[in-house]
């Protein structure tokens, strides 16, 4: 059975290409335009894994990993930030509030992977 991985991405052209490569790695994909419907979607998908975007319209990724670790369905999902803060502070500030691991963009496609596979 594929693993299911999550990506909560705003800019349709990340989106797609984030679900394109992990569906081309043998992933089962969920895509989240909107923030504001990344728990619930979460919830319902059931992911091994989520790539979350860290500048998101609405609401922010580093609030949305805040409700996941707080809610005991979601707790123990790893989280990817995928950001274009990249500063040492920004990383820190990042894992602080939850993720498993960060991605910097633009990315690296064989650096994506990696990260992916490694947290699965």
């Amino acid at each position: 059975m594929a693993k299911r991985v999550m990506v909560v991405e705003d800019n349709e052209l990340n989106l797609k290409l984030f679900c394109d490569l992990l569906r081309a790695h043998g992933f089962e994909t969920a895509a989240v335009r909107d923030g504001r419907e990344a728990v619930a979607t979460a919830r319902s998908f059931a992911p091994d894994l989520i790539v979350m975007d860290i500048q998101l319209p609405h609401i922010s990724g580093l609030d949305i990993i805040g409700r996941m670790r707080g809610d005991s369905a979601l707790r123990t999902i790893p989280v990817m930030a995928v950001t274009a803060y990249a500063g040492q502070e920004d990383e820190a500030r990042i894992r602080a509030a939850g993720a498993s691991a960060y991605v910097t963009k633009p990315i690296s496609v064989m650096r994506f992977i990696e990260e992916v596979q490694a947290l699965l």
